[in-house]
């Protein structure tokens, strides 16, 4: 009987997950931080998100880049932050500023609380995109949940997205990636900014 080919494209992702955590998070602690800064300014430097007015950040956990400098800095700029918050298996992007209540979630992060105002997918111009992996056509693999590319069928299809991650993260190998894997535009690390695709248009 010839493997499964769902059973057989989990157990690659597993092994990318488990490869790339590791790797994150044997980057030291001060490493990871002056690292992590250099990629959040390349991402800041991004022409699309200069013309942003609405981003979908998130909030860091654990060893990855960490986003508090990229909240910070948008929010100066005078641009609407959402962060996501999970309400029934799906992301829901919900309106945040610097010193907005938060709570815990299970995995480490933080998301703005049942208060915050709702924002509508269709209204963010750039989103933020986390993961474990990436490579250089813009295929990603996330910690597993499909929230992202969830995400990215609800939002407007000219939504930029660009994955935010440490070089060692970027991979040249094509990762394994099934149909309902949706890419990034581009991958953003403290090295350089690959850009994976051209920006959808607007017709």
């Amino acid at each position: 009987m010839s493997p499964d080919p769902s059973t057989e494209l989990k157990k690659a992702k597993r092994a990318v997950r488990t490869r790339l955590r590791a790797a994150r998070d044997g980057l030291p602690g001060a490493e990871r931080e002056a690292l992590g800064a250099r990629a959040v300014e390349h991402l800041l430097g991004l022409p699309e998100l200069a013309s942003a007015r609405t981003v979908m950040a998130y909030w860091s956990f654990g060893s990855e880049v960490p986003t508090g400098a990229l909240v910070a800095a948008l929010h100066k700029r005078g641009v609407r932050v959402v962060l996501p918050r999970i309400e029934d298996g799906d992301l829901v992007p919900r309106a945040y500023s610097p010193g907005d209540p938060t709570t815990a979630t299970a995995f480490g992060a933080r998301e703005p609380g049942a208060g915050a105002e709702r924002v509508e997918p269709a209204a963010i111009d750039l989103i933020v995109t986390p993961g474990l992996a990436f490579d250089r056509q813009g295929h990603r693999v996330g910690y597993g949940g499909g929230f992202y590319d969830r995400f990215f069928r609800r939002a407007a299809p000219a939504a930029f997205r660009a994955g935010l991650a440490f070089a060692l993260q970027l991979l040249d190998d094509e990762l394994p990636v099934g149909r309902g894997d949706l890419r990034v535009h581009v991958v953003v690390t403290e090295r350089n900014v690959a850009r994976c695709q051209e920006r959808p248009s607007r017709t």
